[in-house]
This record gives structure tokens, sequence and C-alpha cells, in this order.
């Protein structure tokens, strides 16, 4: 049978470009209102798309650099915080994966173990978590903190974390509750678990109090193209979110990381690898082009800017048609993205207009033009070995998610490369990963009360 994708779409505020907000058939409020969302998350479903998919974050990240900036852009400014919007979500769909971040840096693993267990129960089983580090000192100044935690402290403690958070979510067997009202039992105490960790960072002793989860272990999203990023992916992600700027750089990312799993004795299928891809599509590829122009038209030149300042530092006293100097760098805060950038720069020289509408009109790899192309696009990377599938980052919400499911759903099912039914009842079954393994299987545990 021929290899199928698996489709994520991210429905996360008003769209990924940055005057989105700005787009005639935006609501510029939407962010803030649960029927936009949920009208999102309802075409992804009727599109039988694998999951919705938040990117969140903890704090306005985005700086009023150049000064001013910051009151124009309408992107990840206000937004529902998701570990409240995803159940709702739940309850206005049947069959679609919820996945949001939670960061390992500013949580605590029972909060997010405990979270996420319920909401794989309130989904009945279509929970996911993208578990990243936070990297902004926007975020650090919302807890505490002065300045973020320098990189191998995030992803020493992550790993550390995510152990804790599946240790936790192992507290019962799966056949642990018996509910026997005659024989006087709630739970089996054979199959129920102390995880009494005590580590470097955390001390954990459990178990946890949420427990009959339908997928056992809610489903592990990983985002990162560092090296410690890939360690993490390979040694416990089921999906990975990646953004590659070319099929040559998601071939390389998908060779490598699908080449680490083996020594955490995992198989290759075992991870799913959905690169970004920012698709506008039309039913010509005239049509395509005049809705990319039109947000492209929309962009302020001084939130263009903005979206360089991290890597580049402020360029608002050079010219804009003038190259982009490498004499004024910013803090570089998202690593892998700024030695994206400083390559680009080094080897095609272009002006710092051309990057910032370049960067600013996709979040991942831009395609624009018929459901054909952008079809052709998605089956070449299949079938070239540089993803699984995609996680769809629609330009502007809710049309770019409409128009996806519309137009190219249909065409990749056409070619017999996407589902025309959910083939599972969970996330985690539609996504073909095998059952969550309880590290305890039925090894008897000291007793809570102790």
């Amino acid at each position: 049978m021929r290899k199928k994708l698996h489709i994520g779409m991210s429905i996360r505020g008003l769209g990924y470009h940055p005057a989105a907000w700005r787009h005639p058939d935006v609501p510029a409020d939407g962010s803030l209102r649960f029927e936009h969302y949920a009208r999102s998350a309802k075409a992804a479903e009727r599109g039988k798309c694998d999951m919705v998919f938040f990117a969140d974050g903890i704090g306005i990240r985005e700086r009023d650099a150049p000064k001013g900036s910051l009151a124009r852009s309408g992107f990840e400014i206000v937004e529902m915080e998701p570990m409240t919007l995803l159940p709702a979500l739940a309850v206005v769909t049947e069959h679609i994966g919820l996945v949001t971040t939670a960061s390992t840096t500013y949580n605590e693993p029972y909060h997010i173990a405990r979270k996420f267990a319920t909401l794989d129960l309130i989904s009945n089983g279509r929970a996911g978590w993208n578990m990243v580090t936070s990297w902004s000192e926007a975020e650090a100044r919302n807890f505490n903190r002065e300045e973020h935690v320098d990189y191998d402290t995030r992803y020493e403690r992550a790993l550390e974390f995510v152990d804790v958070v599946t240790g936790l979510w192992d507290s019962w067997d799966p056949d642990a509750f018996v509910f026997d009202k005659e024989g006087g039992r709630f739970y089996d105490e054979d199959k129920a678990h102390v995880l009494n960790h005590k580590g470097k960072h955390f001390s954990v002793r459990g178990p946890l109090n949420v427990g009959g989860m339908p997928q056992g272990h809610p489903v592990l999203v990983q985002a990162g193209a560092s090296e410690q990023g890939r360690e993490i992916a390979a040694a416990t992600a089921d999906v990975v979110y990646a953004v590659p700027a070319s099929i040559e750089a998601a071939q390389a990312y998908y060779a490598d990381v699908k080449g680490r799993m083996a020594k955490f004795g995992r198989e290759k299928d075992d991870l799913k690898i959905l690169p970004a891809l920012s698709p506008v599509v039309g039913r010509t590829a005239e049509e395509a082009r005049a809705k990319f122009d039109q947000l492209q038209d929309l962009l302020d030149p001084m939130v263009g800017l903005a979206r360089l300042h991290s890597t580049f530092g402020d360029l608002s006293g050079y010219p804009i048609d003038g190259p982009v100097p490498l004499d004024a760098m910013g803090p570089h805060e998202v690593r892998s993205i700024s030695e994206s950038l400083l390559a680009r720069v080094r080897d095609e020289k272009p002006t710092i207009r051309q990057l910032y509408e370049e960067i600013a009109g996709k979040a991942g790899f831009g395609v624009i033009g018929t459901a054909n192309q952008i079809a052709d696009v998605m089956e070449e990377w299949l079938d070239g070995e540089a993803c699984d599938g995609f996680n769809v980052t629609p330009t502007h919400l809710p049309g770019g998610c409409e128009d996806f499911v519309e137009l190219v759903i249909p065409e990749l099912q056409r070619r017999g490369l996407f589902r025309t039914e959910y083939e599972g009842r969970t996330l985690r079954e539609n996504l073909g990963l095998k059952p969550s393994r309880n590290r305890y299987k039925t090894a008897r545990n000291p007793v809570f009360g102790q």
C-alpha cells in the first residue's frame, strides 16, 4: 500500500502572516472569540486532518523593536490560553487530534501530566503535548526571572521533565480500575504505581490523580532543530514539527533524526516528521498569487523590520532597499532560525525589504499555486523521504484553512495520498503509532499511603 500523508492544521490566532489581522475576511478580534477557533477546527476535521495544532507562547514574545512596530502587529499579541480552549474544542469536534504547546521551562511536570491526561479523557483520546523549552526574555519576566534559563540547562531540564510526565502517566495500568461495588475494591493495588522520582531538577512522588486515559500516553510532539532538540525527538517524540527552508534541508533533517532512533530502541516509523507548509491556494495560479500579494501589500514595513530584529538587530536606520548588514546583530533567541537567516543573507544577498517580505510571507516552506501544484510539492516531499506529512500553517484564518480543506485535500485524496475517513478512534491510532507502553507493566509498587 502506498504511504499516506499525515496532516496537522495550525489554527493559532489569526494566521501566520503578520498582516493577517488586516485582511478583509479575517475578524481582527478573532483570537479572542471561541467561535473563530471552532470554525477552523471544524473545517480541519471536515478535511480529515490528523490534528489541530497550537504553537503557544506564555508571553508577548514580539518586542517593540523598532519602536512602534508592536502596535502595528496583530501577530501573537492576544489570544486564548490553549489548555482552557482545547477542552471546549473537544466538545464541538469528534475525531480530530488536539495538540498544544506547554513549556518545560515554566511549568512543573505534575501540572502538565494532569492537564493533558484530563484533555485525553475529555476528548476520548485525542490529546497531544507539544513539549518545548521557553526561549524568550518576555516569558522569563512573567515567571520571576530577568533572563531566561541558559540553553543547555533548558534542554537538560526538558529531558528530565518529559521522563517525569510519562512516568506519572504510567501511574495506573489500563485495567487498574475495577470499580467493584460488591467486592468493595475501587482499583487493583497491583496495577497502581508510585513514581518516586528524585533527579537533578525535579523530585516528584506521584501517583497522578488522573487515570484511565484512552491513549495511555497523550501523543508527544516536539519542535526544535538544534542538536539537543533532535536527540529529544529521536528518544521520546511521536511527532516532530520542523521548519526546513527547502526539500534538501528537509531530507537531511529527516535522515538525521530518523537515523538516531535505533540507539533508543525505536523504529523509524515510531516518529512522524511533519514540516511546516505555508500554502496559498487558488483555482488558478493567478488567483493564488493575487491572494498572496493582497497580504503582502498589507504588511507594514515596521512590522517587517521587527521580524528581522531577533537576528540582525535594529535595521530601521538602514536603507530598506539596501543590503542586509551583518554588523548589527540581535540576540539570536531561536538559534536554528537565526542560523538559517544568516546563511541566506550570506548566500543570496537579499535587500532588507526582500528578506522581511520573504520571511513574513510564510511560516515554513511556502507554496503559492493551484491545488494540483501544491499537491505536487507535498507528493514530492513524501516520496523523497523529506517528511511523513505536513503541519499546515495558513497565512490567515479561517480562510487559509478552509481553502486548503476545500481545494487541496480532495486532490490529495484523488491521488491516494490522504485518507477519506479517519482510520481509528484516537489521535495515536490515526497517526499510525503503536500503543503506548506502561513502564511498570504489572510490577508491584509501594502503597500510596507510605
